[in-house]
């Protein structure tokens, strides 16, 4: 039975335009809506009154792929279909070519995009609760991770225009001045002055506030030394100034690995939950963290990618080829899923070393001409698709069909 409605909102912070219209494209209803369940039960009486149905849900378009409103839509059994305001601009020209614009007449506009294109629009996934909860987590925590980079990034720089001596000595140290031992230093002491007054008692008990058990009395006589190093330092009020701003960045900096530790723990903690948190993890160079970042963006949705090839291209692993007349280049793709992209990154250059096919088959494309970075995309976008197929048939991953024998001996060692 073919679709006779077809709904579009025009997505707006307090309140949402909607429009209604047939297969023929003539408008049936138009309503605005406030953002809140009486928006939200209007909507439903309005979709009610045309046909809707548990059993033929009337599907909807949306410029927004979240919020509440969605959210409420998909937990129905609704088809929602998130359309890229770009692409709305571009329809919205085919009804209008003089450039006029509205809300309601946007509403229209999504409409009409679900009654001519919905074959070649994307409805969002049908997810399981629980692999939408981690996607809220696994996201929540690359945020808080970036985060912590930037607040790590302008402690340094900072540091770096009046205290040097603090980063040199933690700058062999993992982690560097985001160390616990570092920040709960640098909170006691944020200037060269201070530092260097630190006597070695004062040193170890801050070393244990940080929660370091050994090897404390060698560290402390380490830190005493480098501390008192003799370095270029700034005018004493100036100096005293600059010590105040660091303690405001370090509070920062404090925040954000607070933050992303906690979500770290709820984040592994969800997706150990997940059924298919075994076959994602077995695959090399993916542990519960980057494991749970790709399931958020793939979803749990068998449905959502039909093949191997619709996956690599969502995850900007697929080349794209761009020709007109004699003209030809196959370039990467440049529109994908951001995250599953920068997710897949660390995940090709980890399975360098946890798999020794994939190793043969970054120095076979080396050998070929290819840079590392040409190397390492060609590399990821294997691992995809064995990703889905594993996915597909329930299956663990497995070296051996993954990059057989032939193919997993390095070049130079033939």
């Amino acid at each position: 039975m073919s679709m006779e409605v077809f709904c579009g909102i025009d997505w707006a912070g307090d309140h949402h335009d909607v429009a209604l219209v047939d297969r023929d494209g003539q408008l049936l209803a138009r309503r605005r809506i406030s953002d809140d369940a009486a928006g939200l039960a209007k909507l439903l009486d309005l979709l009610a009154e045309h046909g809707d149905s548990a059993e033929e849900p009337v599907p909807v378009a949306i410029e927004t792929p979240r919020g509440l409103l969605v959210a409420c839509l998909r937990a129905a059994g609704r088809k929602v279909y998130p359309i890229n305001p770009m692409a709305v601009a571009r329809y919205r020209d085919r009804h209008s070519i003089a450039g006029r614009k509205s809300d309601t007449g946007d509403s229209i506009v999504l409409a009409n995009v679900l009654r001519t294109d919905s074959h070649v629009h994307r409805p969002l996934p049908d997810d399981s609760e629980l692999a939408q909860a981690i996607a809220v987590l696994a996201r929540a925590q690359q945020d808080a991770v970036w985060a912590r980079t930037q607040a790590h990034n302008k402690l340094r720089s900072h540091l770096r225009e009046y205290f040097p001596g603090f980063l040199a000595a933690f700058a062999a140290a993992r982690g560097g001045i985001m160390r616990p031992e570092a920040r709960t230093i640098l909170a006691a002491a944020p200037t060269p002055g201070a530092a260097a007054a630190l006597t070695l008692s004062q040193l170890r008990a801050l070393l244990r506030r940080a929660g370091r058990s050994r090897g404390i009395d060698a560290e402390a006589i380490r830190l005493r030394g480098a501390l008192r190093v003799r370095q270029m330092r700034q005018l004493p009020l100036v100096e005293q100034a600059m010590g105040r701003q660091a303690l405001a960045l370090l509070r920062q900096l404090d925040a954000a690995c607070a933050a992303a530790d906690d979500l770290e723990h709820a984040t592994i903690e969800s997706f150990n939950q997940h059924p298919d948190a075994g076959i994602i993890t077995s695959f090399p160079g993916l542990g519960p963290i980057a494991g749970a970042r790709v399931l958020a963006e793939t979803g749990d949705d068998r449905s959502r990618f039909s093949d191997a090839k619709g996956l690599k291209a969502y995850a900007g692993a697929a080349p794209i080829t761009r020709a007109s007349g004699k003209t030809r280049s196959v370039t990467h793709r440049r529109v994908k899923n951001n995250r599953l992209a920068a997710v897949g990154y660390t995940w090709a250059f980890a399975a360098l070393t946890a798999s020794p096919g994939a190793r043969a088959h970054y120095h076979r494309r080396r050998d070929a001409g290819d840079r590392h970075a040409a190397a390492q995309r060609n590399l990821f976008s294997r691992l995809p698709g064995c990703l889905h197929h594993c996915l597909a048939t329930g299956q663990h991953y497995d070296e051996a069909t993954a990059f057989p024998a032939s193919t997993r001996k390095l070049p130079h060692a033939a």
